[in-house]
């Protein structure tokens, strides 16, 4: 019986996944986005947010934890350098997971993950999107232009 266990081993064995974790997060840490399957998609954010959480103290206990991890000096470099300053203030949710279809081959769900604060396309239709209500959010952008021609044949009057 499963009786809680949470883990899912991915039809692997112990070691075999070990490495297999290590290189995907290695992977997601240089690359910022991949892609694969599903269930590899969600194994990994379980694994690799501990390890961003780990990073926000630069400490050198905390670099060997994370590198016993990743085993990757690249890897935990460019963890500790770029990703941990730029996820400081974010409380969790470092990772995003999308669906993205199926593979040709064997049909399998295939997903891509990525790092929140490195997706530049939605971190500028974010910034850039104004909310507007449903009163007024129209109406709100064309007053401007009702008043400019109403004042101009009042300068064309006191010039005369």
């Amino acid at each position: 019986m499963r009786h809680n266990r949470s883990l899912n081993h991915l039809g692997r064995k112990s070691g075999n996944r070990k490495a297999l974790m290590s290189n995907l997060a290695t992977s997601l840490i240089l690359h910022k986005r991949i892609t694969t399957t599903v269930a590899k998609a969600k194994a990994l954010k379980s694994y690799v947010e501990p390890l961003i959480t780990k990073s926000k103290e630069d400490t050198t206990h905390s670099r060997r934890v994370v590198f016993s991890y990743l085993k990757d000096k690249k890897a935990v470099a460019e963890l500790f350098r770029t990703v941990a300053p730029k996820i400081a203030d974010r409380p969790g949710g470092y990772t995003r997971v999308l669906h993205v279809g199926f593979r040709a081959g064997d049909a399998a769900e295939m997903a891509l993950i990525e790092l929140v604060d490195f997706n530049e396309a939605a971190l500028a239709t974010t910034k850039t999107a104004k909310k507007t209500t449903r009163r007024g959010g129209k109406k709100a952008a064309e007053a401007p232009k009702a008043e400019a021609p109403a004042e101009a044949p009042a300068e064309e009057k006191a010039a005369e």
